[in-house]
């Protein structure tokens, strides 16, 4: 094929694409069916499937049962603030993932103990198997599932201490920053790296969504002195959310 030119059932998605966004086919309109698309386009049946598919996968269009397949109704994206540290007010963890635009945010959490994967490991800079403490949390904007968040702790570092528990005890919900100074540990840097994925079953089924449909994924480690002492990774649906950064000019 030459370089430039498109499959024939991409070029047929394209065009049924374009008519979504200028409102031709509008949100719960039903899709032209597989026929319909063949008869217009002059494409075989499976170049008419594959085009269905590819917009099934973008998120364009959903299936409904005994139904049909349908225009969704896309919403319109809403910012996450990222402004690093702040020191007032709610969850440690919510102060940072938390909507922008005054909108009131609760949470749900739980904490565990557990022995660290290969890879939480190499982000903490512990052994395999070591004990961490994980906590995970469901964020809400307006009682709407926003946000997923699990972080992990070494217990070597906070095991036995009033801050163990991050979201119980005295210093519970008081944010890592905080909470690690309570116990002579003081975090001066804050790692993050953003990455896009598609959203695993168990994910979307809390966060509500299609499984594969896209998500962000903010990785985000809080450090002491270059040693890593929390590890976290925040999941944010894609289509409904952007990450929006504040960051200061020094």
């Amino acid at each position: 094929m030459p370089f430039g030119e498109q499959p024939a059932y991409l070029r047929v998605a394209g065009d049924l694409r374009q008519k979504i966004a200028d409102g031709v086919l509008a949100p719960h309109t039903r899709l032209p069916s597989q026929a319909r698309i063949r008869a217009e386009y002059g494409v075989s049946d499976t170049v008419a499937l594959e085009a269905r598919k590819v917009l099934m996968a973008e998120g364009l269009v959903e299936g409904r049962s005994g139904s049909g397949t349908y225009v969704r109704e896309l919403p319109e994206p809403r910012p996450v603030s990222r402004t690093g540290y702040r020191s007032a007010g709610g969850s440690g963890v919510f102060r940072q993932e938390q909507a922008a635009g005054g909108g009131k945010g609760s949470w749900e959490s739980g904490s565990s103990q557990e022995e660290a994967s290969p890879q939480v490991a190499r982000r903490l800079r512990i052994q395999p198997g070591d004990r961490v403490m994980r906590t995970r949390y469901l964020f809400r904007e307006g009682g709407e599932p926003m946000m997923l968040s699990t972080s992990w702790e070494p217990l070597e570092l906070t095991g036995r201490t009033p801050v163990m528990l991050p979201e119980e005890g005295p210093l519970g919900g008081l944010g890592v920053v905080e909470r690690m100074a309570a116990i002579d540990v003081v975090v001066d840097n804050l790692l993050e790296e953003v990455a896009a994925r598609p959203g695993l079953a168990e994910e979307m089924n809390v966060l509500g969504g299609v499984p594969g449909h896209c998500v962000l994924v903010v990785s985000r480690t809080h450090l002491a002195g270059g040693r890593p002492v929390e590890t976290a990774d925040v999941v944010v649906p894609a289509d409904r959310y952007r990450l929006t950064y504040h960051l200061p000019v020094r």
